[in-house]
């Protein structure tokens, strides 16, 4: 067993696995874990010592030698590429973990309150740190008393908090919804364009998603009900569409719970940026008018928070109530407890709602300036919710030309990609949460010299 131990250690520190100077488990408590006597994990540890891989420090433990104690024929491979590192999910729409300019779907990082956040997630912790039994399966009791009530003033939405359950992210949401109504073999509409996540969390499900066109107006429904008037499920993003920033239409809103009710199906309403509506109030929930108990209703702190923050949130109708409540159970857990912990008191204590008024006048102002530095670009300039619809050469690629604008730093998200069918608008969204009016022009200026260079080759 010594040999075993020694062996591991070595392989570990040769393959870069374990750094210089990282700290090893004492004797006494890698031997419990192992299930071995302390004298055969001491004998392995000198047995590294003599070699000239580990160093004792008496009371501060046993180290990885540093790189200079080495010995010369020793070369741990810690510059050797981790061959998971670059993976990415299937088909590829994810951008490579770098952030860059104009990049959509972040908040302003120069303007999340990063003290206060610390501050209270620290009292959480440490409040946390006593609770040790299980959670409910819908989440933090607090989390969720503090989102019905923000709901029910912010988005016109009643709902006990019962009907509430808190999730990671929007991605946990449809997880947990996809598992809760079934529909594998039976099909579902989605926005086109639309948030390919969304598809492809449809396809995972065994469930077809049929794009259905979107306008000015939002989805149109008519033309649903008369490409998939039977599907199981609509997913859509009544207040700001997702990517191209329309607003469901009222009469629109009526003709989708109609068919909802009708067909006995569901409605998915992802609150994409429904409450950073910059131009006019936010448009009120779908699931507000729902009554016929069709609409679940999906929301997030992705966006107005920080991605970080991990916790998204469902509500229920009524009869959907167990049936999600058994999945959380056995299959989809809520968050931790702190970060749960934390959000609620953000909540309670009126710090979300001013957080979101700033952010609403910082937006605007950034997005405007935008516009102003893109006065001289000859083609489609539209805002659409917190991005830029920028139009392109018929002949440009935009998602070659993604490829390219990444390698200089930026960061937008090419209009093709939110499409499924072969029929597909070209162009770029530009993220304005991160625009600084004091580099814009400089930025933009670099933008469009790409751009024209690209489209004469």
């Amino acid at each position: 067993m010594t040999d075993q131990i020694r062996t591991s250690i070595r392989d570990a520190i040769m393959g870069g696995t374990l750094a210089p100077g990282a700290r090893l488990p004492s004797w006494q408590d890698l031997s419990i874990q192992l299930g071995v006597s302390r004298g055969t994990v001491r004998a392995a540890y000198e047995g590294l010592i003599d070699e000239q891989l580990l160093v004792s420090a008496g009371a501060a433990g046993t180290h990885v030698a540093p790189t200079t104690v080495l010995p010369r024929h020793i070369t741990p491979d810690h510059t050797s590429p981790d061959p998971y590192a670059d993976l990415q999910p299937s088909p590829g729409f994810f951008a490579d973990g770098r952030t860059g300019l104009f990049q959509l779907g972040l908040p302003a990082v120069d303007a999340f309150p990063a003290k206060l956040w610390a501050r209270i997630h620290r009292r959480a912790a440490d409040a946390g740190a006593t609770h040790i039994h299980h959670q409910d399966p819908r989440g933090h009791d607090d989390l969720r008393r503090e989102i019905a009530a923000h709901l029910a003033v912010a988005r016109g939405l009643q709902c006990a908090s019962g009907q509430i359950f808190v999730t990671t992210s929007f991605r946990g949401a449809m997880g947990l919804i996809m598992r809760a109504v079934g529909g594998t073999g039976q099909r579902a509409w989605v926005e086109e364009p639309g948030f390919p996540v969304t598809r492809y969390a449809l396809q995972l499900a065994g469930i077809a998603p049929i794009g259905i066109p979107v306008d000015a107006e939002g989805i149109d429904v008519a033309a649903g009900v008369a490409t998939a008037g039977d599907a199981a499920l609509a997913v859509v993003t009544p207040g700001q569409q997702a990517p191209l920033g329309y607003t469901l239409s009222p009469h629109r809103r009526q003709a989708l719970l109609d068919w909802a009710e009708a067909a006995k199906a569901w409605i998915v309403e992802d609150d994409y940026l429904g409450e950073l509506q910059l131009e006019t109030h936010a448009a009120p929930a779908l699931a507000g008018q729902d009554r016929s108990a069709h609409v679940i209703y999906v929301g997030s702190f992705s966006k107005t928070v920080s991605p970080s923050v991990g916790i998204g949130f469902i509500v229920a109708p009524e009869r959907l109530v167990i049936p999600l409540m058994n999945v959380a159970a056995y299959l989809a857990p809520p968050p931790g407890y702190a970060a749960q912990s934390a959000l609620a008191a953000f909540l309670r204590d009126g710090h979300y709602l001013r957080h979101l008024r700033k952010m609403k006048r910082l937006y605007k102002t950034r997005r405007d300036a935008m516009i102003v530095a893109l006065a001289g670009y000859n083609g489609l300039v539209r805002p659409a919710g917190l991005a830029i619809h920028l139009s392109l050469p018929e002949r440009l690629d935009d998602v070659q030309l993604l490829r390219r604008l990444r390698s200089d730093g930026f960061s937008p998200s090419a209009l093709s990609q939110w499409y499924a069918s072969r029929t597909k608008r070209r162009g770029l969204m530009l993220g304005v949460t991160n625009a600084m009016p004091e580099r814009l022009e400089s930025e933009v200026d670099r933008l469009m010299r790409t751009i024209s260079l690209l489209s004469k080759t």
